[in-house]
């Protein structure tokens, strides 16, 4: 269970960049043109769009799927190891939970960094965004 968590994990991180996506630039100026618009829109007093549902696909049920899984593994090592059975399977099974929970963490807080970075450029950069 903890070594198809940890797989799960690596999947996720690798998936979905191979799909079919626009480049960089068009889905950054995508973030600037939305911001320009929010800002003339609260600016006027108009009032805010209906937000999107955004689409349910597989990785976001792999993206819930691998940390629980880590969490199962740790649990049925536990229980391994409460029952006597010979100590690697316990050891295997909560090094692989942990490994899967611990990367699946970092892999959201590094995603969050670069988000912010993105923002925080595309923010600095705002007067050439409203600039006529």
């Amino acid at each position: 269970m903890g070594a198809l968590a940890l797989c799960l994990v690596f999947i996720q991180m690798v998936g979905p960049s191979f799909e079919a996506k626009p480049s960089a630039g068009s889905q950054i100026g995508e973030i600037a043109g939305e911001i320009k618009r929010a800002a003339w829109r609260s600016f006027l007093g108009l009032p805010k769009p209906e937000p999107e549902s955004a689409p349910v696909n597989l990785w976001n049920y792999i993206a819930m799927a691998a940390p629980i899984m880590g969490v199962i593994a740790v649990v049925l090592s536990l229980i391994s190891g409460v029952l006597r059975e010979n100590w690697r399977y316990p050891v295997y099974g909560t090094s692989f939970g942990v490994a899967a929970i611990v990367f699946h963490y970092f892999w959201w807080v590094a995603l969050l960094i670069a988000g912010v970075v993105i923002l925080v450029t595309i923010i600095e950069n705002l007067g050439d965004i409203f600039s006529f």
